[in-house]
């Protein structure tokens, strides 16, 4: 059992006081304007795609140096600017008292201030506002998704609220929540990550004892990863020095699915920071393996080819692997499920699918 070294704040008190020192300064900065007796204004980076940037260095997409500014001297701003002081403060609430509420509670709470959303996802909107402006993610802010993030099985312990290991959790492991962030690893007895598209999958590989053969965790993705999975994702990559493996449908959307921990995704340029994980490697389903493996298929559908087509033009797949397997893909003509592996019966997978794939990635490294 390798411990997590604790030194000093806890990873929940680091984050607590980073945001609530940015919501305060917001606060601050305004009313030293209104003092100086000047127009108050909040300078707001902007989020059009024209200012969204892979960065090749980083491996991820970036918001560009473009900024926008609302001042209450602009009459057409002065409703967007009020409503995002009221978050702000609400937010500030919410972190001093430790406590969250869901984008569609503080949407229902906006029509106490005079200045309500006319829909959640204006609301939603200027949520996402506060936080590029403010360097911090929405769920720092305390404020969460309606729903939960997927699930993690393995050996190990995490704090949270109380003390959990999520290989003693049941069946279904430790449900990864979108305060993630306030939760601290103790220790672990782990050397890598798996993580899987569905949860057929994931309660196939718990069945199978996947986490104690590969010594590895067990991370059920749920389709397209929450963005409280990719920070969790992400935390264990980084904090713990695992390597992380996703295998997922061998079809367009689920090597975006893939990309989409890997390398962010555009829409969430502003905190690709803190949920990408680059050195994650995608180990399946992939063309070669649908031919290689002679997996059951299904004929490409028009929408298919035609994502697939977007995706070799997209700079997250330039390398020569995706390239290779976009092309391959598109050759054949096929896609194939996770599941289709149980073709051979269902301990296959893992007698004899992922140690083969496991071992190509350390002759790899």
């Amino acid at each position: 059992m390798t411990e997590v070294k604790q030194e000093g704040k806890s990873h929940k008190e680091k984050r607590k006081e980073y945001t609530y020192n940015k919501l305060k300064g917001l606060g601050q900065e305004i009313i030293e304007e209104i003092e100086k007796q000047k127009v108050p204004s909040i300078r707001v980076p902007s989020r059009g795609t024209g200012n969204i940037v892979y960065d090749d260095a980083k491996r991820y997409y970036v918001l560009g140096d473009r900024y926008g500014r609302r001042s209450l001297g602009n009459v057409k701003q002065i409703r967007k600017l009020g409503q995002m002081v009221y978050v702000a403060n609400f937010c500030k609430d919410l972190v001093a008292r430790d406590k969250t509420a869901t984008i569609r509670e503080m949407y229902y709470v906006s029509e106490g201030w005079g200045i309500s959303f006319k829909t959640q996802q204006e609301s939603n909107i200027v949520g996402e506002d506060l936080e590029v402006t403010l360097g911090t993610t929405r769920e720092d802010l305390g404020l969460m998704p309606e729903e939960d993030g997927a699930s993690v099985y393995g050996d190990i312990t995490l704090f949270d609220e109380t003390e959990i290991n999520a290989s003693k959790m049941g069946k279904s492991g430790y449900t990864i929540s979108p305060t993630i962030d306030q939760v601290d690893f103790l220790d672990y007895n782990v050397d890598k990550v798996l993580a899987v598209e569905t949860m057929g999958m994931f309660h196939r590989l718990v069945q199978e004892n996947a986490h104690k053969r590969f010594n590895c965790l067990i991370v059920g993705l749920k389709g397209q990863a929450a963005r409280a999975t990719r920070r969790f994702i992400k935390r264990v990559n980084e904090e713990l020095d695992l390597p992380v493996y996703i295998c997922n449908d061998g079809d367009p959307w689920g090597f975006h699915i893939a990309q989409v921990i890997i390398s962010g995704s555009a829409k969430l340029a502003h905190v690709n920071r803190d949920l990408a994980t680059p050195d994650a490697k995608f180990i399946g389903v992939t063309a070669s393996d649908i031919i290689n493996y002679d997996l059951p298929t299904d004929k490409l559908k028009d929408v298919d080819v035609m994502r697939l087509k977007e995706l070799s033009k997209d700079p997250r797949y330039k390398n020569d692997f995706w390239q290779t397997e976009i092309k391959k893909m598109l050759k054949i003509g096929k896609k194939a499920e996770q599941q289709s592996f149980s073709k051979y019966g269902l301990e296959y997978v893992v007698d004899e699918y992922f140690p083969a794939k496991f071992e190509e990635m350390e002759n790899q490294a």
